[in-house]
Order: structure tokens, then C-alpha cells, then sequence
């Protein structure tokens, strides 16, 4: 019998709920707090994010309802999308394994940045807000959220942490064509960026860093407001529709996971491919391994387990998370999305429980880029250096599978695609 290459739902069946994990969490997720000292974070919340996004991040409702006007953007921006069966790289390595992976890189902006952003962008419209504000690191948040607001009739601004906003021009050039004002963080144009500048103008920036000034940008005018990619509940809710397409997908592969792995910066794309997942064990007993696969430089899952600010300035409430500590430096690297000091307190909360294993590969990237290489050869699709780091965990667990002879099913999320990141291909790989 002929196998399946690839698979997809109809338009009609992309669901119409996000999932919320936080009433099937083993215990209640510690809420975010004040520090001991200074004014209210968290009095400060209503005037810093979305209205509608506030009350899905503490909501108890398990579904929460897409409305009918945001599934018509996501059908345009794409969705569903296909989950594709890797047997050419199945073939390659001689595995065992069953592998499969979903491609977020269908993007319009490629990268699964785009379903939170048109959410939080739709959104931010409906309550009056005339403009975004955001930061991003390697450049396909920042991307996602000038696409949302081009889409719905907002104004952008991105902060871009300056080591990579010098080297991905392309993509800085795909902001502005859609409408955004860019800046290198950190930067002159905000308080908080402006003390770290002027000791260094050539500063490498942080996401920490950059964050912090979205927040202050957005505080300073009325008409604005702050949008998050990564960390909060509402985001990984958003995101939450590829793991719930991807179940959808394995009924029609009539296959179902044992591994199921992506990369992990903030957590937005690996907690949206697999919370679903994750939910099938804590509600229906399903056995799965979960792997987030970090970068050395930026290996937060490995860090502390404590209350810790989500910003480099300190203008968000506390919250508990595994963190390297906000104000650490840390080295650029190509795939920068990655290199952000605190986890989502979702993951984190799974990880001290035990559900969430982790894997961090050299700083150098020439193993996980190898890895990339390699799957580009054989199944296609270029991946982000970000998904470079999942690609290569699911090929290592693959060839684990090969020594060991089990037929394990292996799930990885293609975040997004490395067409604007060649860049860091020709250095790392010595591409000529």
C-alpha cells in the first residue's frame, strides 16, 4: 500500500476553539506577582496589553472560542496546513522511526509568529487602539505582527535586537514594506534603551532589553498598545490551533506520537505544537515524550526555577518561571530567537513536573545547521535556523531508534523558513 506523504484537513474542519491548558494543569500555575519594592506591575497590566488578551490569560475556560471574523484572516494567511510525513529522510538515516512534521513555514510571513499576531492585532483593533508595539529577535515575530497590523489597519513598531537587525536587512526590509517602523535595540528613541546605548552604541541587544522597550514605547502614548510573540498563556493559547490541526492530521495518517519535539526560545511555537499533546496525557492517559530543543547560549529550561521579571527594566510583574536571570548577557547566535533568558511559566510549570525533557546543542549551531542541511537535501523545505535546532533533535532521536530497532513515532514543528536567513547558513557551513 502506497504511503502517505502528506496530509491536510478542510477548510472547514480548522477549529474554531483555541485550547487552554490551565485548568488541566497537575496544579494551578503560580500567578504573576509584584517585587517587594517600587510601583504595581501588575496595576499596570490593563493599560499594557489587550483587553481581551488579559482575560484569556487567566481564564479557567478550557475551549476558548475563534471569533468567525479571525477564522476567515487565518484561511487567508493559510490555514490549515499540511503535517508531512519525512519518509525521504526516514530512507536517509535507515531509521525505524516514523517521522512527521507540521509546516508553519507556510506562512505569509513564514513562521507560525503569524496566528498569534493576527489574533492579538484583531484584537487590539476592536478595542480602538490605532497602534502596535512590540520587540523581536530573530525577526519573524516582529515580521508576523507588521503583517497583522497591514491586515487589519494598525500602525507597528518593532524593536529588533541589534545584532540581528545588522544582519537580516532582507527581513527589516519586509517590515517596512509592510508598514512598520523598525528600530535596533537597544536604541536612543526610549528611556530604558537609551541608558544601555549610550555606554555602547554598537550594543548586541537582548530580548529582555528590547521588550522593555516596546512596554515603555507603548506606555508613552494612549493610542498604543503592546503585543507579546512568545511566554504568556493567551500567546501559547493562540498557537495552540497547530497542535490541534496536527491530531486532526495524525486520524488521517491513522498514526499518533510518541516523541513529539520542537525549539524553545520564550515557548510560543513548541508550547502551540505541543500543548495539545500534552493535554492528551494529563486528560486521557496517553504516553508521550515531550523534548524542547535550546541553543547553549540560551538554555533557560536548565535554569532556575523562581519568580524573576520578563524584561531587562523591570516593568513587568514577576513571574515564576525556569530563568537565566533577566539582565544576564548572553551571545549572539544565529538562531537568535532562541536566546532569551525566562521560559514560559506554562512549560515551566511542566518541566519541574516532570513532563518536559530538554536538550541544548553547541553554540557554535554547525551541528544543528549540518542537520538542517541534510533535511533540506532530502525532504525540500529550508528551515529557520530556530527549526534547525528541531530538526536536528528529531533526527537524533531518530538514529536512537535505529540502534535501538523501535518503531517510535516522532512529531517535530517546522516553525518557520530560512529563505531571509541564508546568511547565517553560508557562515556557519561555509557555504560558497
Amino acid at each position: 500500500m502506497k504511503k502517505l506523504r502528506q496530509v491536510n484537513i478542510p477548510l472547514k474542519d480548522m477549529p474554531h476553539q483555541w485550547y487552554n491548558i490551565l485548568p488541566d494543569l497537575p496544579v494551578p500555575l503560580p500567578p504573576p506577582k509584584d517585587p517587594d519594592e517600587g510601583p504595581s506591575r501588575l496595576a499596570s497590566l490593563p493599560k499594557l496589553m489587550i483587553g481581551e488578551c488579559l482575560k484569556q490569560e487567566a481564564s479557567q475556560e478550557r475551549w476558548i472560542d475563534i471569533p468567525e471574523e479571525l477564522i476567515d484572516i487565518y484561511a487567508q494567511a493559510g490555514r490549515p496546513r499540511p503535517l508531512f510525513r519525512a519518509l525521504n529522510l526516514e530512507k536517509k538515516l535507515d531509521t525505524p522511526a516514523r517521522l512527521y512534521y507540521k509546516s508553519e513555514f507556510f506562512s505569509p510571513t513564514g513562521s507560525h509568529k503569524a496566528n498569534t499576531a493576527l489574533a492579538q492585532c484583531y484584537y487590539a483593533k476592536k478595542q480602538g487602539f490605532e497602534r502596535v508595539t512590540t520587540e523581536t529577535g530573530a525577526g519573524q515575530w516582529g515580521t508576523a505582527l507588521a503583517y497583522g497590523s497591514a491586515v487589519v489597519g494598525l500602525k507597528c513598531t518593532v524593536f529588533w535586537v541589534r545584532s540581528v537587525y545588522n544582519w537580516k536587512q532582507d527581513r527589516r526590509r519586509f517590515m517596512e514594506l509592510l508598514g512598520a517602523e523598525v528600530f535596533a535595540s537597544p536604541s536612543p528613541k526610549t528611556e530604558s534603551g537609551k541608558k544601555i546605548w549610550e555606554k555602547n552604541h554598537e550594543h548586541v541587544g537582548s530580548l529582555g532589553i528590547a521588550i522593555s522597550e516596546g512596554l515603555e514605547d507603548s506606555m508613552r502614548d494612549p493610542k498604543a498598545v503592546y503585543c507579546l510573540g512568545s511566554v504568556l498563556n493567551h500567546v501559547l493559547m493562540h498557537q495552540t490551533i497547530i497542535g490541534l490541526e496536527t491530531q486532526k492530521q495524525f486520524k488521517i495518517f491513522d498514526d499518533y506520537p510518541d516523541i513529539v519535539i520542537s525549539c524553545f526560545g520564550g515557548g510560543s511555537n513548541f508550547g502551540g505544537f505541543a500543548l495539545p499533546f500534552v493535554g492528551d496525557v494529563l486528560t486521557k492517559g496517553k504516553k508521550i515524550k515531550f523534548i524542547a530543543a535550546q541553543s547553549e547560549v540560551a538554555k533557560n529550561l536548565q535554569g532556575e526555577y523562581r519568580f524573576n521579571f520578563a524584561d531587562y527594566a523591570e516593568y513587568t510583574p514577576l513571574l515564576k518561571m525556569y530563568t537565566l536571570g533577566h539582565k544576564i548577557e548572553m551571545k549572539p547566535i544565529w538562531g537568535d530567537g532562541l536566546r532569551y533568558h525566562g521560559a514560559s511559566p506554562i512549560i515551566s510549570l511542566l518541566r519541574d513536573k516532570g513532563y518536559i525533557n530538554t536538550i541544548a546543542y553547541p553554540a557554535d549551531e554547525r551541528y544543528v545547521f549540518e542537520k538542517a542541511q541534510l533535511f533540506t537535501q532530502v525532504e525540500g523545505w529550508l528551515p529557520a535556523p530556530e527549526s534547525a535546532y528541531s530538526v536536528a533533535c528529531a533526527i537524533d532521536e531518530a538514529l536512537k531508534c535505529k540502534e535501538s530497532g523501535e518503531k517510535k513515532v516522532i512529531a517535530f514543528n517546522i516553525s518557520g523558513h530560512g529563505f531571509l536567513d541564508m546568511p547565517g547558513y553560508e557562515k556557519v557551513l561555509g557555504l560558497k
